[in-house]
């Protein structure tokens, strides 16, 4: 993961597994967005030797924690496939993407005596590969005082070879009889060349989505099955399924725009130097398309959630979207 500025914190990183004196427990102070995720994920990549399955996110003796929210009680490891691709995806994302990518937007969260214990129950097994065995914990302000005490004693007199790397926007939250314990870094925020960098990947990102869009598009009203079946094939191999949802989640703005061009032309608010594309479009799309059009990306975002096949999901939307417009 690239890691932006914060020198000084990545040589410490550095010194520590050259020395081997890693403290027990890190806090690392973040804004919102910010770029600690980038240097803990390296510093593991050190730590564990430059295991691959460390950036990947898969490491069996990485544990990672964030807040959840619903009536059953769940931990962090019922969501850790789109919180794994969130952060593949970008390591510098802001907390409501979390929810978003989790699906609890709204919802009270936190992190619960249920998520303790269930810490302490993989922290008391053995390190599946002899090693290290590490606690990475997103927004630990969110830890409620009965989790705070049942991890307590853990984190203040942890067996050897284990770790603690909490990511905090509010150290002040955080409750003191864990902070105190810990090793507190600040994490610079971003400067805005690097800023900008990180909004122009995200923003080239999402060009690349909407032009699969349009290839979508081009095909479904040229009559070309095979074409619109092949671009619904590049969709299902996209590597994150958070850029499956962003798909779905441009194609329906694009919809919306078509519809308001057939519908309401002034009311059509088109982004600069679009217009070329999209009222031509408007014209050669049936009227219905864009109503229809946005159920079936709105169902097929649902099966994204539920882990549907995507190679069948992205299949099964070309064909509705091509019968939609040629039936």
């Amino acid at each position: 993961m690239r890691v932006y500025g914060n020198e000084e914190i990545v040589k410490a990183l550095h010194q520590m597994v050259e020395s081997g004196h890693i403290p027990h427990a890190m806090l690392f102070h973040q804004d919102d967005g910010g770029g600690a995720f980038p240097l803990v994920i390296n510093f593991l990549e050190e730590l564990y030797g430059g295991n691959p399955r460390v950036a990947r996110l898969i490491h069996p003796d990485i544990h990672f924690v964030f807040p959840v929210a619903g009536a059953d009680k769940p931990v962090s490891l019922q969501y850790i496939g789109p919180f794994r691709e969130l952060l593949q995806d970008n390591p510098y994302f802001f907390e409501n993407e979390l929810y978003a990518a989790i699906g609890i937007e709204g919802k009270q969260s936190n992190i619960s005596v249920n998520e303790a214990r269930s810490i302490l129950e993989r922290l008391s097994l053995t390190a599946v590969e002899g090693g290290w065995r590490t606690v990475v914990m997103y927004l630990p302000e969110k830890m409620n005082a009965q989790a705070a005490n049942a991890l307590l004693k853990m984190v203040e007199e942890p067996p050897q070879q284990t770790l603690f790397l909490l990511i905090t926007q509010a150290p002040e939250k955080v409750l003191v009889t864990i902070s105190s314990r810990c090793l507190q870094l600040r994490v610079q925020p971003l400067s805005p060349e690097a800023d900008a960098e990180v909004h122009a990947r995200e923003a080239a990102g999402s060009v690349m989505l909407t032009d699969l869009f349009h290839d979508l598009l081009d095909a479904i009203v040229a009559r070309d099955l095979l074409k619109a079946l092949e671009t619904g094939e590049a969709v299902a191999d996209l590597k994150v399924r958070e850029q499956q949802k962003s798909f779905c989640k441009l194609a329906s703005e694009d919809l919306r725009r078509i519809f308001m061009l057939q519908k309401m032309q002034q009311l059509a608010q088109l982004p600069a130097g679009t217009e070329e594309y999209y009222r031509p479009m408007a014209q050669r799309l049936r009227p219905t398309f864009p109503r229809l059009g946005m159920e079936a990306l709105d169902r097929s975002l649902l099966l994204i959630e539920r882990n549907v096949n995507q190679k069948i999901l992205f299949t099964t939307l070309v064909n509705q979207l091509y019968t939609i417009q040629n039936p």
